[in-house]
């Protein structure tokens, strides 16, 4: 599995959503997501932990989970090339707006 297969599962993409706010323990993960189980919040981890999306720290008898800025560059520059295409995009609109408001100033 890689990390796009990870990030699919809308699950996962919750979990990685609550650890952008900073690490957490996985009973932490499991009452701020209570629609999961803690069996499936373990399995969840385990598979971004191996894509490189998490880390974990043993911290007494818990296991702290954080979020692997580099484990997201893949993700990044994929997306990058999307972000050049919309901030196009949005250019056109924005020159199309501007030539839309100077046509109704002129009326």
């Amino acid at each position: 599995m890689d990390v796009f297969e990870a990030v699919a599962e809308p699950s996962r993409r919750a979990l990685l959503d609550e650890l952008s706010g900073g690490e957490r323990s996985a009973g932490e993960l499991v009452a701020l997501l209570p629609h999961l189980t803690q069996p499936a919040v373990s399995r969840h981890l385990r598979v971004l932990r191996e894509v490189g999306l998490v880390e974990v720290r043993p911290d007494a008898q818990r296991r702290i989970y954080a979020l692997r800025a580099d484990g997201l560059v893949e993700i990044d520059r994929w997306i990058g090339r999307y972000r050049r295409y919309w901030a196009d995009h949005l250019d056109a609109l924005e020159r199309h707006l501007a030539r839309t408001h100077d046509t109704k100033d002129e009326t």
